[in-house]
């Protein structure tokens, strides 16, 4: 049985009937989105449970081997170019424990989002699309759909028409733009519902971007 990851914790009532794990990018921790929460309209949504996990530490090669919170190794500053499959399946099973901890909590799968920013993002797709029920959507801020060529085999149809919001800088420095739009591209081949938006912006977020995930979070929530 896996450890469910360190993790912060924000509700926005005493009974949350919704949970919404929201993962980090590269070299932060859970704490850089907690102030997020108050930025987003959640007027008249039930009440939500926010879970901001701590990914462990590792060497990260692009860094010099530097030890960080990461999720995956990145190896390359071509992404695409030989991933860390491994690190990337372990986090992974340790987003699911995660879930697994909300269920076992009250709050079925078809009431939980995934969510996260940069390496975030890809382990809300690399999870997402592979879970064996259905989840209330994914989140997916700046980053990219991971092992792109083994997503339509591994893909659970559970999560087929599962809401995808896919959003990204259009001057991203960090994950290149084109590197999202083939996600998108990817995702929408594969016949999944991506709602996407790009944004005048870097590897960051900007205000027209929180009222579109405050929108879109009515949307698959109502």
């Amino acid at each position: 049985m896996i450890d469910v990851l360190p993790n912060i914790e924000v509700a926005t009532n005493d009974a949350p009937q919704v949970s919404i794990i929201w993962m980090h990018g590269l070299g932060a921790d859970g704490n850089d989105f907690v102030p997020f929460v108050n930025e987003l309209n959640l007027s008249g949504l039930p009440g939500i449970r926010f879970i901001f996990p701590h990914a462990n530490t590792m060497p990260v090669t692009i860094n010099g081997g530097y030890v960080m919170r990461a999720w995956y190794d990145i190896i390359h500053t071509d992404l695409g170019r030989q991933e860390d499959e491994k690190g990337l399946r372990a986090s992974q099973a340790q987003v699911e424990a995660l879930i697994a901890r909300e269920k076992a909590r009250g709050v079925p799968a078809n009431r939980i989002i995934l969510g996260g920013f940069s390496q975030g993002c890809a382990m809300t797709l690399q999870a997402g699309l592979r879970h064996p029920e259905k989840l209330a959507g994914l989140l997916c801020l700046s980053g990219y759909v991971p092992l792109a060529d083994k997503v339509a085999a591994e893909r659970h149809p559970a999560n087929q028409d599962t809401p995808i919001f896919l959003v990204h800088g259009r001057m991203d420095p960090v994950i290149p733009i084109a590197r999202a739009t083939a996600s998108r591209d990817l995702l929408q081949t594969l016949g999944y519902n991506v709602e996407w938006h790009d944004y005048y912006m870097q590897h960051s977020l900007c205000q027209e971007e929180v009222d579109d995930i405050s929108a879109w979070l009515h949307k698959v929530l109502k």
